[in-house]
């Protein structure tokens, strides 16, 4: 029988299923705001804008968001062009083994497990923290940050569970409220004409500022923002329409996110005054709390209420990120059961056509990876979401390289599509672009973990040992199909 479409016997009394994923939940905005939950908007602008400014290449940061988003759009039009032939929550390691070669689609599965499992548990750490400093200060409480965080697994399980319907619903009200108080502060400063020195353009955006100091560094943490637009083919199985869904959704959300982070960051930019905005973020990083740079004049501009709401709504921005991220990883351990990668058991759905069984190994792959920080009673912020985040990105990187390749060879190889633009000229331009990030990404690894170069190497030596055990794993299910 067809793995794609087998069903499991079951009792009458048994509410789980299995094979296909529910069907017609999702449209283009519930898409969209599953793959704007993954940015975790807030957490993208108060957690890297500040260190980009600071150590980057100052005022000129916002045009690294341009060109991580140029190279991003190109990257996804080559993403696109697959995706009308493939639709499968498996999205990236289907994408590359369908150029590639079994193989190489089911190392590069282990290396997007992987690297959703690591962002979501580097999420965890910042998450627990931000909430325990919360709690503490509004009512006296001190719980361990590691409190919080299996808490929030428990809840996490259970919204998963719920439907892909229930999750997009919540998460839309979890983005809209970021997005909305930084894109009013960015319009408001923008339409005031900017900050102390005017709006600023050309400091931000001229060929000079975008290559002074460091560029390559704010470009890292850029594409580092970037992480997460996958959502929009893994859903695609849930998707209405997906042949027309996943293109738009994929579109969509580059742009929005790319215009977002350039023009909010243009914004704070300027609300500092470009001369000044480099030597403020290079004191906020040296009090250990980087978000002030941010928050500060947001709160300047709407008082001392913005202040108050903004630590809550990192809190949020954290906790939708975790949610969208829960659900992208437990879809590829669904897929992977599916085609007999991993055992079968986690193709059981629930009545509301939910991963239940996936999602529940999922929950507990998060809990092994954060317990040990707890344990060890490690700084939840400077290691384990600098660590995860960092190796999560690397990780994120390469894949984004393989599907590139692989759709190249694809389309030469099946000819299915013959537009040389989008099957060739454009993959090949984002290959490249996304060879350099990486090579900025290997380069100034340190830097994005904020440790030192010992830990640096051991973290990076993660992502290939990954792909080469998922390389294995391919070889010994291969080997057993065949002697079966």
């Amino acid at each position: 029988m067809d793995s794609q479409t087998a069903v499991a016997p079951h009792s009458p009394h048994d509410t789980s299923t299995t094979g296909r994923l529910k069907p017609d939940s999702l449209g283009v905005l519930g898409i969209l705001f599953f793959v704007l939950s993954a940015q975790a908007p807030l957490t993208g602008i108060a957690g890297a804008v500040p260190i980009a400014v600071a150590i980057g290449n100052g005022a000129g940061a916002p045009a690294a968001y341009l060109a991580a988003g140029v190279m991003v759009l190109l990257f996804s039009i080559g993403f696109v062009a697959m995706g009308r032939h493939v639709v499968d929550a498996g999205a990236f390691y289907t994408y590359i083994g369908k150029g590639l070669g079994r193989s190489a689609g089911s190392g590069s599965a282990a290396v997007a497990l992987f690297a959703y499992c690591a962002i979501q548990a580097a999420m965890y750490g910042l998450y627990g923290a931000t909430v325990g400093g919360l709690v503490a200060y509004y009512t006296d409480v001190h719980l361990a940050w590691w409190v919080w965080t299996l808490l929030t697994m428990a809840v996490v399980q259970v919204l998963g569970a719920a439907g892909i319907e229930m999750g997009a619903k919540l998460l839309a009200v979890f983005v809209l409220a970021e997005f909305s108080i930084l894109i009013v502060f960015a319009l408001v400063t923008f339409f005031k004409g900017g900050g102390p020195e005017g709006l600023g353009f050309g400091e931000s955006f001229s060929p000079h500022a975008a290559l002074q100091g460091a560029p390559g560094v704010a470009l890292m943490f850029a594409v580092a923002s970037m992480f997460g637009f996958e959502a929009t083919a893994i859903y695609g199985e849930e998707a209405r329409e997906p042949r027309r869904t996943v293109p738009r959704a994929t579109y969509l959300s580059v742009a929005v996110v790319t215009g977002f982070f350039a023009f909010t960051s243009w914004m704070l930019v300027s609300a500092h005054g470009a001369s000044d905005a480099t030597p403020q973020a290079g004191k906020a990083l040296e009090s250990g709390d980087a978000t002030s740079w941010v928050f500060a004049p947001i709160t300047a501009l709407f008082g001392s209420w913005a202040g108050d709401v903004l630590p809550v709504l990192l809190a949020t921005s954290l906790f939708a990120g975790i949610l969208a991220f829960h659900n992208s990883a437990n879809r590829y351990l669904f897929s992977l059961g599916r085609e007999g990668l991993l055992p079968r058991r986690l193709t059981r759905l629930n009545r509301r056509h939910s991963p239940w069984a996936a999602g529940t190994v999922q929950t507990v792959i998060a809990a092994a990876l954060v317990v040990p920080f707890a344990l060890l009673g490690k700084d939840p912020v400077l290691t384990l979401f600098s660590w995860f985040s960092g190796v999560a990105v690397l990780a994120m990187m390469l894949l984004y390289f393989l599907t590139s390749v692989s759709v190249v060879v694809f389309f030469r190889r099946s000819r299915a599509d013959t537009r040389l633009w989008n099957t060739l000229v454009a993959p090949v331009l984002g290959a490249l672009g996304i060879a350099g990030a990486i090579w900025l990404i290997i380069e100034n690894f340190t830097t994005l973990i904020g440790g030192d170069r010992t830990t640096a190497v051991w973290l990076q030596l993660t992502v290939p040992a990954v792909l080469v055990l998922g390389l294995c794993v391919a070889r010994l299910t291969r080997g057993g199909h065949a002697a079966a």
